[in-house]
């Protein structure tokens, strides 16, 4: 049928109440139950949101993903590079950074889920200090993860950068990739680690207590 055949008819059923409006394009037929009118499946609400919008883990929900605590949060954190996310598809409880950088769409979840965990200095962490310096670490080596961060990093707050270039010395990277950061940085900043303050290079990357 005509796109604007369907519209119409769509448009109709929703003013009837035969089918309610999620989102733009997205409708839902309900059913009546003992309980009464049965309500769209939450998880099938979220995989739909994922086919429209980058959608990555955050705050609690990040550090679980990466073996950072066992806590589960009752309601989900997501970051996104859009400006909104359609709050029937999210839930009305979820919780919802928006307008992260445009170039997290290339992010895998892990990596964006690092960079949530980097934002706030470690501190969703159940780890140690110690313990949770040592767990970065060693997710940057996995394959090129940490230079796919340095290419995104001009898009991060600077403070970002600064600890992106501490963890880099860390790991031994190409000097090559730590000195474009150290250019990016105005020197005469300080930045709040959070628990990455026990990085050895720390305070030569402009690391306040």
């Amino acid at each position: 049928m005509p796109f604007t055949a369907v519209a119409q008819a769509l448009s109709r059923l929703y003013k009837s109440g035969r089918i309610q409006r999620l989102s733009k394009g997205i409708y839902y037929t309900s059913k009546e139950t003992v309980f009464g009118s049965s309500q769209p499946n939450p998880s099938d609400l979220l995989a739909l949101a994922k086919k429209r919008d980058a959608l990555f883990p955050a705050g609690i929900i990040a550090a679980h993903s990466l073996g950072f605590t066992t806590q589960v949060p009752k309601f989900g954190e997501v970051s996104t590079p859009s400006a909104s996310l359609p709050r029937k598809l999210m839930g009305q409880k979820m919780i919802i950074h928006t307008r992260r950088p445009a170039a997290w769409s290339c992010l895998t979840p892990e990596e964006a889920a690092l960079l949530e965990l980097m934002r706030r200095g470690g501190q969703d962490s159940e780890l140690s200090p110690e313990e949770t310096l040592a767990r970065v670490l060693t997710l940057l080596k996995h394959e090129d993860r940490y230079s796919h961060l340095v290419k995104i990093s001009d898009t991060e707050p600077p403070r970002i950068r600064a600890l992106l270039g501490a963890l880099g010395e860390q790991l031994k990277v190409s000097p090559s990739l730590t000195q474009a950061l150290h250019a990016s940085i105005n020197p005469f900043s300080r930045f709040d680690f959070g628990v990455f303050f026990l990085l050895p290079k720390a305070k030569e990357w402009q690391a306040k207590r």
